[in-house]
C-alpha cells in the first residue's frame, strides 16, 4: 500500500488543530486547507478577500514545496468561499499562481463560516512524481 508521510513546514502557518498541513502518500501529496494566517505571527493578514487570497497561495505553496511538489503538479482545488460575490477577486489571485502552465481541476463552494471567520479557504490534491 506505500508509506504515508505527514509534511510539515515552518514556511507555512502550523496546524490549528488535529491535522497535518499534508499528507503525503503514493506519489500524491493531500494539502489541508490554507486560510490567511502568517507563518511568521500566527496573526491573521489584514486587508480585504485578495489579500487573504494572496497569503493564503503563499502558504499553500510553501506546503507543496515541502511536498517536493509545484503549483505545476496540482491536480485538483477546493475554494471555500464566505461571500460568492468575491468568486472574481479570488480567482484573479489564483489565476496567478497557473500562470502559463495547465490549471487544476476545481470546485468553488460559498460556506456559511470558515475558520477564524476569513473570507477564504483553499485545499489541493497534488503529485509528488
Amino acid at each position: 500500500m506505500g508509506h504515508r508521510r505527514a509534511i510539515h513546514t515552518d514556511a507555512a502557518p502550523a496546524a490549528i488543530g488535529p491535522y497535518s498541513q499534508a499528507v503525503q502518500h503514493g506519489g500524491l501529496v493531500y494539502l489541508s486547507g490554507q486560510i490567511a494566517l502568517d507563518p511568521a505571527t500566527g496573526a491573521l493578514v489584514e486587508g480585504d478577500v485578495a489579500a487573504q487570497a494572496e497569503r493564503v497561495m503563499k502558504n499553500l505553496e510553501a506546503v507543496l514545496a515541502a511536498a517536493g511538489s509545484s503549483f505545476g503538479q496540482v491536480l485538483k482545488t477546493t475554494i471555500y468561499l464566505t461571500d460568492m460575490g468575491d468568486f472574481a477577486r479570488v480567482n484573479e489571485v489564483y489565476a496567478r499562481a497557473f500562470e502559463g502552465l495547465e490549471p487544476p481541476a476545481r470546485e468553488t463552494v460559498e460556506v456559511s463560516r470558515l475558520p477564524k471567520d476569513v473570507a477564504v479557504e483553499i485545499s489541493m490534491i497534488a503529485a509528488t512524481e
